[in-house]
């Protein structure tokens, strides 16, 4: 009876987290969404903090589970941004309970757990010997990234996010961490048009009109 009454209760819990964010999280409502008594909620949680854990967890072990399922990509730098990648999926599917996870006081369980296995992921690369910084910074420099672009594109309105900027973030990230060479430090026009497009509002010999038609070529180039 206890476990059917947690099931419930967290998934009460988190269906109104999803539609109204944190502070629709009280007893009361929750109580009632799930059909038990508030005493229920306390005996089984602890308090509200308690209760607000459980459904972080419970909430990314439901999306690890779906996402997890396949191995590991034989590259370790491809699974690290398959990783990272599918850590801003999972937060702009479900934007309160990841603002939940990662921006409540202190580390909630359902943030240790990705950490763990971005851990895992770091080690990898550094067991295949393509990592130029410790592991506990290159973990630490990941998550940071990672979160801030994905908290980044949540605050932005959904017709307006663009995607790039993580995975900008992401290849830079590798590149600061790893020995392989970055893609954007290849020669080729890509590469010379960005370099170009950066010193572009310096040149004095074009006009106005002469830049912008320019920059917009630029950008075709890199695109």
């Amino acid at each position: 009876m206890s476990e059917d009454a947690r099931a419930r209760i967290i998934t009460a819990a988190l269906d109104l987290l999803t539609s109204g964010g944190p502070d629709a999280v009280s007893t009361r409502a929750v109580s009632s969404a799930a059909g038990v008594q508030p005493p229920t909620i306390y005996r089984l949680f602890g308090d509200k903090d308690g209760l607000l854990d459980a459904i972080t967890v419970q909430g990314y072990e439901d999306y690890l589970e779906a996402k997890t399922a396949e191995p590991p990509a034989e590259d370790p730098l491809d699974d690290l941004r398959r990783g990272w990648d599918q850590h801003l999926e999972f937060g702009l599917a479900n934007p309160a309970l990841y603002r939940l996870m990662t921006t409540r006081p202190g580390r909630s369980p359902a943030l240790e757990k990705s950490l763990e296995i971005l851990a895992t992921r770091v080690s990898r690369i550094a067991a295949a010997g393509r990592l130029r910084v410790p592991e506990p910074l290159a973990a630490a420099l990941i998550h940071a990234a990672g979160s801030g672009a994905t908290l980044s594109l949540i605050s932005t309105p959904a017709d307006s996010r663009d995607l790039a900027v993580s995975a900008a973030a992401r290849e830079a990230v590798i590149a600061a961490i790893s020995t392989d060479r970055p893609v954007s430090r290849a020669p080729g026009p890509a590469a010379a048009a960005t370099a170009l497009r950066a010193v572009l509002p310096q040149v004095s010999g074009l006009s106005a009109a002469e830049k912008a038609l320019m920059g917009e070529w630029l950008d075709r180039i890199t695109d």
